[in-house]
């Protein structure tokens, strides 16, 4: 993968680009780790599509912002990269709060999106007000943890992110880089939600969670389906909250029967 920059912003970016792939497929990490949480999709997908990992703002090697930088502008700056790399229509993969992100794009660009899919997510279109009340005291016990010590932080982190013992160690290696600061990055993720009006879409929509994720997971997906009952849903086994990185081959063949159709 080569690292690139956009100029004009913190964005770090990660291109795989190979003469014989036609489509494209970008790839929105978790939050607390960066795009490295995707390498065994990207080991295998390379080889069929080009590939685009973004880390995002305050995350990987996305740090170095200035006044006024924010999580807001990610649908915008993602729409610069494309122009730069002149692609015109993507594959759209985001896990957690690369879901969130995902779906923004897709909000605010959809004509740039050939297919979306979102795990470990919501719809942030339709979210209870009462249920963002719950996430949101989770996420503030999770803070106090990240604020006396990172290493606490991502130890408990890591069990609520993946299910497998690889995975969580996986998630751990990446979680230890986070950096206190960037926590202020993600105040104002609420803005993005229920501020699209509900649009048919025009790409396909697949949406999911692992078996072992939170019971408010799997009622916010079975939920969203509802909504959409024309998208498709999986429920991953043996997975928890990360899907790709603890059933990464389960996951693969999801995503290419996906891509593929």
């Amino acid at each position: 993968m080569k690292q690139r920059s956009l100029s004009n912003s913190p964005i770090v970016y990660y291109i795989h680009k190979d003469s014989d792939n036609v489509d494209w497929v970008c790839l929105f990490h978790a939050a607390f780790v960066d795009h490295q949480m995707f390498r065994y999709q990207i080991d295998y997908f390379k080889k069929k599509y080009n590939i685009l990992a973004i880390d995002i703002i305050g995350h990987g090697h996305s740090t170095e912002t200035r006044k006024g930088d924010s999580i807001l502008q990610m649908a915008k700056w993602t729409k610069e990269i494309l122009q730069k790399e002149k692609i015109d229509m993507i594959h759209i993969l985001g896990v957690s709060l690369g879901s969130v992100l995902a779906q923004d794009f897709a909000n605010q660009y959809p004509n740039m999106v050939r297919s979306l899919a979102c795990f470990g997510g919501y719809d942030i279109n339709n979210f209870d007000i009462e249920m963002q009340k719950e996430n949101g005291k989770a996420q503030m016990l999770m803070m106090l943890k990240a604020i006396i010590s990172i290493k606490w932080f991502a130890r408990a982190n890591k069990k609520i992110s993946a299910y497998t013992e690889e995975a969580q160690k996986d998630f751990y290696n990446l979680n230890i880089n986070f950096k206190k600061k960037s926590f202020m990055y993600l105040a104002e993720l609420h803005k993005m939600v229920n501020k699209f009006q509900v649009q048919q879409r025009t790409y396909p929509l697949l949406i999911g969670c692992g078996e072992h994720d939170i019971p408010m997971e799997l009622k916010l997906i079975e939920m969203w389906k509802k909504r959409e009952p024309y998208c498709r849903s999986v429920i991953f086994e043996e997975a928890g909250h990360c899907v790709n990185m603890d059933v990464p081959l389960a996951f693969n063949h999801v995503m290419e029967k996906f891509w593929e159709n």
